[in-house]
């Protein structure tokens, strides 16, 4: 748990436990909400969850939101995922808002972060089949027509599309100096004309699509921000992206973590219950020792980025993502030897937890690129 909680957080932890083991606390309430694990988001429970205020928890109070910084973000996060509430919406929904809130007119944040506190969903769309780490080499094309752009490209890996509102798209509007220039982000409804989006089926179920542009006219008006600028409007939401992926996952293993001591408490085997057994008992203490140095690392940067919004801690926000995604797949790995068979088995959801991790230090920026951004700003 995060530590040194005021009373209102310790009361907002306390609301969304109790919310997620009433709504969807057991495997019976999760299958029916999920199609047996197939979907990864349930709009009815996200739209409760809006009604009680929780969607806009970091949507500014001129948009109906609470004006909530990263600390109370994190939180909620953290409880939903450790619940397993079925938000998938909810971590892409807040990283576009983000941009928006930073970058859109007063018309796109009236329609987006509005939407958000009513339990609307959006996407961002940044990778490419030859564009996954390298961001930058994305070729996806909006030209210049009357009074907008028309888009011609395929994106991929785009989380939620299929039931978002919007797609935050970024696409190359022309060619600078670097890359890295000419880029710009546009408000793509995700019903316009010349757009297709296809599921990808994955072990996780449905949750990503490819992404299919054929003329698809976006008006000017749907320009986020500075045309030809995206690359440094999207260096600016980097805090936000790995700091949600590490209070998710760190939700994530800690839950697997206190199924994995529920498990080799009661599980009985040569006359005693196989945690009391020291192979298994140093292994449960190595894991709470990480699971709590990995808090206070989220709880520090958490409090840190939220002290200065404006500033970027490319070293310390990539630190955490890489520090809880490792350590939630390390977790539940551990939580299905320990188990043995009947961590493989559906019946008590290690594996889901297992599938879940897995991807996580891919998507958001690979652990291979966290490290390499973390040695770089030590000059390497």
């Amino acid at each position: 748990m995060p530590r040194a909680l005021t009373d209102e957080r310790r009361d907002l932890v306390k609301a969304i436990g109790d919310f997620c083991r009433r709504e969807c606390g057991t495997k019976e309430q999760r299958d029916k909400l999920t199609a047996n694990g197939q979907e990864q988001h349930n709009q009815r429970l996200y739209e409760k969850m809006a009604a009680l205020g929780w969607l806009g928890i970091a949507v500014p109070e001129k948009y109906d939101g609470a004006g909530r910084g990263m600390v109370d973000l994190c939180l909620f996060l953290q409880e939903t995922s450790y619940g397993r509430a079925p938000i998938s919406g909810f971590g892409t929904t807040v990283i576009a808002a983000a941009a928006y809130d930073k970058f859109g007119t007063d018309t796109q944040k009236r329609v987006v972060l509005e939407g958000v506190t009513r339990g609307r969903v959006e996407a961002i769309s940044m990778s490419e089949p030859g564009a996954g780490s390298d961001v930058a080499a994305l070729t996806c094309r909006a030209e210049r027509t009357a009074g907008g752009y028309l888009v011609n490209g395929q994106k991929t890996w785009c989380s939620n599309a299929h039931f978002a509102d919007h797609i935050l798209l970024i696409a190359r509007t022309g060619r600078g100096g670097t890359k890295h220039e000419g880029l710009t982000q546009f408000m793509v409804p995700t019903d316009a004309d010349g757009l297709r989006i296809r599921g990808i089926d994955t072990m996780g179920g449905k949750d990503v699509n490819d992404l299919y542009f054929t003329d698809t006219f976006v008006p000017d008006s749907a320009v986020v921000g500075t045309p030809g600028q995206a690359w440094s409007q999207l260096m600016a939401g980097l805090n936000l992206e790995r700091m949600i992926l590490g209070a998710l996952m760190l939700g994530v293993a800690r839950r697997a973590f206190d199924d994995t001591v529920a498990y080799v408490r009661r599980r009985e085997q040569f006359g005693r219950a196989v945690g009391s057994f020291q192979s298994l008992k140093h292994r449960i203490a190595d894991m709470a020792t990480e699971l709590a140095c990995a808090q206070l690392l989220l709880d520090d940067v958490a409090a840190a980025i939220e002290a200065e919004p404006d500033r970027v801690f490319a070293r310390e926000a990539s630190m955490v993502k890489l520090k809880c995604t490792e350590l939630a797949k390390h977790v539940t790995l551990e939580g299905m030897q320990m188990m043995g068979g009947y961590g493989y088995a559906t019946e008590y959801e290690m594996e889901a937890l297992l599938r879940q991790t897995v991807v996580s230090t891919v998507y958001g920026g690979t652990s291979e690129i966290q490290r390499d951004i973390i040695g770089r700003t030590y000059g390497l």
